[in-house]
């Protein structure tokens, strides 16, 4: 009987009783205690069934994450394509509205008006057609818009993916030709044959490309999903 308690994890303890006067026999007391060992397995049932609910749990918390992304129900913390990202932004949106006021403001910004002797004097001029356009100076939003644009591709779809490449290959011409039809203007007066109508023609010349690229960088800033200033 011990020996089948001890095996059961239970200890079997067997004293000798008090002697009553009605019986010659000897009564014997008879004691069981749980051991340790019964509760040890209930702790570490416990702890157990504890890290199963915690598990489980969890297991449901992921599911739950994974599901609402699936589903588009859950917006992971925005992060940035690549460092230059944000700065890109800026400048594509901030060049294009450089270009829409100089479009909006052509006559002006194309002629320059001087002074002389008390007399104003003004004259068309294609400076600031560059200058716009980004080919004057580095800090120009404008300043190597094409590899702008090539840095920010990254962050179109795949079904966008062709017509944001058409939209890069016509800024690019369309930029190139607006820059060489000012350059060519800023000649118009000291080639032979030249004068201020030929600076003019030039220049009005050049507002058409100007125009194109205005446009083409209109189409590539809706396909990056940003808003047109």
């Amino acid at each position: 009987l011990s020996a089948a308690f001890q095996k059961s994890g239970t200890t079997l303890r067997i004293s000798p009783g008090n002697n009553y006067a009605s019986s010659s026999r000897s009564k014997t007391s008879v004691t069981i205690w749980e051991t340790p060992r019964k509760k040890t397995f209930d702790a570490e049932h416990q702890d157990r069934r504890s890290f199963g609910v915690t598990l489980l749990s969890n297991a449901m918390m992921v599911s739950t994450a994974t599901n609402a992304i699936v589903w588009g129900t859950f917006s992971p913390p925005a992060v940035a394509a690549y460092p230059e990202e944000k700065e890109d932004k800026t400048k594509l949106l901030k060049g294009y509205e450089r270009l829409t006021y100089l479009l909006d403001h052509w006559e002006t910004e194309t002629t320059i008006c001087q002074y002389s002797g008390g007399t104003k004097g003004c004259e068309r001029s294609p400076e600031n057609v560059m200058v716009y356009m980004g080919y004057k100076s580095t800090v120009d939003p404008l300043f190597k818009a094409d590899k702008t644009l090539k840095r920010l591709s990254v962050l179109v779809s795949d079904d966008d993916g062709l017509d944001y490449i058409d939209a890069m290959e016509k800024w690019l011409q369309a930029a190139e030709e607006a820059n060489g039809m000012a350059y060519v203007s800023s000649w118009g007066e000291a080639n032979p044959g030249g004068g201020k109508d030929r600076v003019q023609l030039f220049i009005e010349r050049s507002k058409k490309n100007v125009q194109d690229a205005h446009d083409a960088l209109g189409v590539a800033i809706d396909l990056l999903h940003l808003e047109r200033p």
